[in-house]
């Protein structure tokens, strides 16, 4: 058994905090099926239960498993990528159950210094037991049957309400028309900043997931017109190649629309493609066999994405995905990110999922004709409309000339942040 951490309680009395061994797992899943209103409910994934003891008697039982994959809300409170989100998602705890072991009214204040203490020590058991440090904990109360008075004393924060779905079958959904309310709660300082960092602290990186393999972000019908659109693009490099500047520019733009933006993880996105992926880009076959299709190495991108003109590339990408505004997602957040300090692309892109609708370049920060700045000001009087839509950015974009931009187009613009400054039309 772990060692437990104990909580000195405002009535003096302290509050231990164990993980519950094998042993106990049957009495602990009885108390809830009893006593719950959801009863104990099934584990999945990575699943701790906790008992909060006083004086060697239990008090409250705690039970914290897997986060929802999408949560509107929460992604845009955190403003993290679609591909941080899925590589992230498991250093996010759920607090799936919460019962207080005592009669309503009998320990006033038991609530909140059970889940305080709790959340107190949830990360070194986490730790302790699955190999990594969560970072921030969600859970839901219903608004119709309880205020989440425990909830707000032991400082989480309310975000938002989940979008009223119940799970039908493993992978549908039904309407249950009643919206859950959303209470996050970071478990280290800065838990939000760290989840959208481009990395994450030391003691969380073994919770990192890998990125599915064999997975494109477009249908096979986009990725033959995407194809055929490259095609037409000059090539940069010598004229005996391997392989083609069309099926190269269109790997190189799905890669990007996936969330990579490395050349080391295109190159990796490439070696995930399956068979029949491959020979419908019109990637060439190795000698002597005939149905294996090889795709290109880390040099073929290197030599590419450092000779090619990067503006034309970003131009014919942005007119492929206003020409499917209506069939792709929307885009929505706007974020810059350099590729081995040899092109910067600037993605104007879905909160949601992270699928761009438009591309700038850029070669600098700031301080140069073609910095992330200006090349963000160029990118949104390029589009032809934002109506409805609000767009935010890092306060590197909170410039006057961008946000009139946006607003000129029908926008609204607000700056990611622990303060937001939104414009609008009579800004």
């Amino acid at each position: 058994m772990k060692a437990s951490n104990s909580t000195e309680s405002p009535t003096g009395t302290p509050l231990t905090i164990r993980v519950v061994p094998p042993p106990e797992v049957e009495w602990f899943d009885t108390q809830l099926a009893t006593h719950h209103y959801l009863g104990a409910g099934r584990p999945v994934g990575d699943y701790l239960r906790q008992i909060v003891e006083r004086d060697g008697r239990a008090v409250a039982l705690l039970v914290w498993g897997p986060s929802c994959y999408a949560l509107k809300d929460r992604d845009l409170w955190i403003s993290w990528s679609a591909s941080q989100r899925v590589e992230r998602l498991k250093l996010i705890v759920q607090n799936r159950r919460f019962l207080v072991l005592a009669a309503k009214g009998q320990s006033p204040n038991l609530a909140s210094q059970a889940m305080g203490a709790a959340l107190h020590a949830l990360p070194k058991q986490w730790r302790e037991h699955f190999g990594y440090r969560p970072l921030l904990a969600e859970s839901f109360t219903d608004p119709e049957a309880y205020a989440g008075t425990a909830y707000k004393a032991s400082s989480w924060e309310p975000v938002g309400f989940s979008e009223g779905y119940s799970r039908h079958r493993a992978d549908f959904y039904i309407p249950n028309e009643r919206p859950k309310k959303l209470w996050l709660r970071e478990l280290c300082p800065k838990a939000r900043a760290h989840l959208r960092a481009p990395q994450v602290p030391e003691e969380s990186r073994a919770g990192l997931l890998a990125p599915p393999s064999g997975v494109l972000p477009l249908t096979q019908p986009q990725m033959k017109s995407l194809v055929d659109v490259f095609r037409r693009a000059p090539d940069p490099r010598d004229t005996n190649t391997q392989y083609r500047t069309g099926p190269v520019l269109t790997l190189i733009a799905m890669a990007l629309l996936a969330g990579r933006r490395d050349i080391a993880e295109i190159a990796r996105f490439a070696t995930t493609l399956t068979p029949p992926q491959r020979r419908q880009l019109g990637l060439p076959r190795k000698a002597g066999t005939r149905a294996f299709h090889k795709v290109p190495g880390y040099g073929v991108f290197y030599q590419m994405l450092t000779r090619m003109d990067p503006e034309p590339f970003a131009a014919l990408l942005t007119d492929w995905l206003q020409q499917r505004a209506g069939t792709l997602p929307q885009a929505l957040a706007m974020d810059g990110k350099m590729i081995r300090d040899h092109i910067g692309l600037l993605t104007l892109a879905l909160h949601e999922d992270g699928a761009p609708q438009a591309l700038g370049v850029y070669d600098q920060k700031e301080g140069t004709e073609r910095c992330e700045q200006t090349a963000a000001l160029a990118l949104i009087q390029s589009l032809p409309a934002l109506d409805g839509k609000i767009v935010t950015a890092d306060p590197l974009h909170c410039q006057r000339k961008s946000a009139h931009a946006i607003v000129e187009k029908g926008g609204d613009y607000t700056e990611r942040g622990h303060k937001l400054r939104f414009w609008h039309r009579d800004t």
